[in-house]
């Protein structure tokens, strides 16, 4: 009987955890990656894109189904995806906006954008347009460790090692 209840604890409370264990990325809602991130005090990373963006497509197939970005991402950022051409509601400080909005605020004119938030929602910065896993490895990692707070990218890149 423990067994059936500890499998059954696993399916209804653990499928999140297996899937991302699994070897794939765990993608959150805008709503719930915000308040994750606040709970667990962590770095957010959203992905936004379109459903034409060829670039965005091949940010997926190639960069974020890297083992090593999966891995680091994993650890270091609450992630999201969001659809810049939705209408889907959200909430950003205590605001009601879509998907689109929130892009559009954010300045977000070209995909696929990467846009870094801290724990507390604030942004950081906006990395435009696609990177290769290593490329992006070195560019989170840049955000995550706080490297951006007193180091310029390009004194970081020229001395990077993965």
């Amino acid at each position: 009987m423990k067994g059936f209840l500890a499998v059954v604890f696993m399916l209804a409370f653990g499928a999140e955890v297996a899937n991302a264990g699994d070897g794939s990325l765990t993608w959150r809602s805008f709503d719930e990656g915000i308040a994750e991130a606040k709970k667990v005090n962590k770095k957010i990373l959203i992905d936004i894109y379109t459903d034409w963006c060829s670039w965005c497509k091949v940010m997926d197939a190639k960069t974020y189904s890297d083992k090593n970005v999966i891995e680091y991402l994993s650890k270091k950022y609450v992630l999201i995806k969001l659809n810049a051409e939705s209408a889907k509601k959200l909430t950003y400080k205590k605001q009601q906006l879509t998907e689109r909005e929130l892009a559009a605020g954010f300045g977000i004119t070209g995909y696929p954008s990467t846009l870094f938030l801290n724990a507390d929602g604030e942004p950081i910065t906006v990395y435009p347009g696609f990177a290769d896993a290593s490329k992006f490895k070195m560019v989170t990692s840049f955000i995550a460790e706080d490297h951006y707070l007193n180091t310029k990218f390009e004194d970081y890149a020229s001395r990077y090692k993965d």
